[in-house]
């Protein structure tokens, strides 16, 4: 049962609306949703056992944080468990809650990974880049989930008028892109040469 006045104190900290309005906010959400159309197809027209649960996952994972840029959803989660903290009296044990929170963000992260790695087994070569960009943004995401307070200040410091956090978080996906459109252009090769010869 949550307490009565939840929503009233999670408000104090956080509320629906768009997290990051800048230029470079938007232009993130714009490269995870190319991500995820790019991932889409990928796995629409990958054979089954080639790497094709990875492209899905990938495709769920990126829509996902597309969809967390703006709407800040670990700040509400946060929020949340500090209202759930001082309302059913943990708040001076929260530092327990946090590193198990930690651990198990951590634990589900290298699992996907895990997971993505074996799904790509026999076809490493094809995804490998799009592999390590999703580590990319495992990183950045574990960083930004973790919160360490001299990686955030380090990751927001800007170069001319870009910060590091941008180019870290736009690293990984343009390494998705990238490899997702090498696979769909070979793919499209290997279509135009049938149709050539037929």
């Amino acid at each position: 049962m949550l307490p009565a006045g939840l929503w009233t104190c999670v408000s104090q900290d956080w509320t629906p609306q768009i997290g990051d309005p800048e230029a470079t906010g938007w232009l993130t959400v714009l490269a995870y949703l190319v991500c995820t159309a790019l991932a889409c197809a990928v796995w629409r027209g990958q054979p089954r056992g080639r790497g094709r649960r990875f492209w899905g996952l990938l495709a769920v994972g990126t829509l996902f944080l597309a969809v967390n840029k703006q709407l800040d959803l670990q700040t509400a989660l946060t929020a949340t468990a500090r209202c759930l903290a001082h309302a059913q009296g943990w708040y001076e044990q929260r530092r327990i809650v946090q590193l198990a929170f930690i651990a198990a963000f951590l634990g589900l992260t290298a699992g996907g990974l895990w997971i993505g790695w074996r799904s790509l087994r026999g076809n490493l070569r094809e995804s490998g880049v799009a592999l390590v960009g999703l580590v990319v943004l495992a990183g950045f995401v574990m960083v930004r989930a973790i919160g360490f307070h001299h990686v955030d200040v380090l990751i927001g410091r800007r170069q001319l008028g870009v910060s590091a956090n941008f180019v870290f978080e736009n690293t990984g996906l343009v390494l998705i892109a990238l490899n997702a459109a090498a696979i769909l252009s070979r793919r499209r090769g290997r279509a135009a040469g049938v149709t050539g010869r037929g």
